[in-house]
């Protein structure tokens, strides 16, 4: 007992701090440091200068019409290169938003804000700031559904601008369409421009497809060729509608 007690009195404040210590790392661990920020937040409140929850809001309230002026500003010069590319085509023409699109057919339809009332009727063909993106398939008096060259049931009437070979396009359900050649052996290479053809019976001849991504000559029963489409058909906001 006497060594026992000799024990505590050398090494008892030893012991207390230890257990102290473990003590509170475990509190630490079981509580994620509450407990510290709570003492924290404590000692510190003094010294802290609190914002008045007036000065908060405006606070916000600013942050927000910077970022509707941010988003204002990103739509002003979508605008502006849709009207340019308008004032390059003598056809008239139809500006559009795309007021519905689905997840599920994002690379088959859109839905646009425009309709019989302003002057858009079934067939007629919808462009980008790049080339052709669809075909008007269905109207009602203020909306219109596009068909998209992406959908795999769509079919266009193509040609490689360089060598003239034809073919026709389909969807692929991106970005992304195939092109199968009527010529066994066709001359085509990657980089090549491919636009609608002077035989499509949907669109007229000329419009700006994509460019040639990759040959496959080997493939059966013709040989294809995967085509990067050049409108922005994954992130479009407005259209440019013509008749047919």
């Amino acid at each position: 007992m006497y060594t026992l007690r000799r024990w505590w009195v050398r090494h008892g404040i030893q012991v207390m701090v230890a257990g102290a210590a473990i003590g509170s790392a475990w509190l630490i661990r079981q509580t994620q440091g509450a407990a510290m920020f709570e003492v924290y937040q404590l000692l510190t409140r003094p010294f802290q200068t609190e914002a008045p929850p007036q000065e908060l809001r405006e606070n916000a309230r600013v942050q927000e019409l910077q970022d509707r002026l941010t988003e204002l500003q990103n739509q002003n010069q979508k605008l502006q290169e849709l009207l340019g590319y308008v004032q390059q085509r003598k056809q008239k023409a139809i500006t559009a938003p795309i007021v519905g699109r689905t997840p599920d057919n994002w690379w088959q339809q859109v839905t646009l804000g425009r309709g019989t009332e302003d002057g858009i009727q079934k067939d007629f063909i919808v462009m980008g700031t790049g080339g052709l993106i669809g075909r008007v398939v269905e109207v009602t008096s203020h909306t219109s559904r596009v068909l998209l060259i992406s959908d795999p049931s769509s079919r266009v009437g193509a040609v490689v601008s360089r060598s003239r070979v034809m073919g026709y396009i389909r969807g692929y359900g991106s970005n992304r369409v195939v092109m199968q050649f009527f010529d066994k052996v066709p001359d085509v290479r990657r980089g090549d421009v491919v636009a609608t053809s002077s035989v499509s019976k949907l669109f007229p001849p000329g419009l700006p497809l994509g460019r040639v991504e990759s040959v496959n000559l080997e493939k059966t029963p013709a040989p294809e060729a995967i085509i990067k489409v050049t409108a922005p058909i994954s992130y479009l906001e407005w259209v440019i509608i013509y008749p047919n």
